[in-house]
């Protein structure tokens, strides 16, 4: 398996924090344009070190980095600690619409359902 190809995997597996696959040999990945062959055994690999957690569902697998897995990911594409996979990073908390804009909540305002409070 070429170089380049593992580095393609394992840099995908490595930003979005998970990789998909479907069971069969003969296509190609749709996101990495490699032989999804050479997919499933570069993830059998890391799986074998303990790296990655594997779900099975319906005919796709689902890896998963540990954070061992995380580790060597890092070294072996040299980035800096600061660096993690989209699934670690915090969302930003957004307030639900009108949440202190408009002061209180009126009475029939349309919060729930019935006759508004009188």
């Amino acid at each position: 398996m070429p170089t380049q190809t593992i580095r393609d995997i394992y840099t995908q597996l490595f930003k979005d924090g998970v990789l998909t696959a479907r069971d069969c040999v003969t296509s190609t990945h749709p996101e990495l344009k490699v032989p999804n062959l050479h997919v499933l055994k570069c993830m059998k690999s890391l799986k074998s070190r303990g790296y990655i957690k594997q779900n099975f569902c319906w005919s796709h697998y689902y890896w998963f980095p540990t954070n061992e897995g995380i580790e060597y990911l890092r070294d072996y594409l040299h980035l800096p600690p600061e660096v993690v996979p989209a699934t670690l990073k915090r969302a930003a908390i957004t307030p639900f619409p009108g949440a202190g804009a408009g002061g209180p909540i009126k009475p029939g305002s349309g919060f729930g359902r019935g006759r508004p409070i009188e």
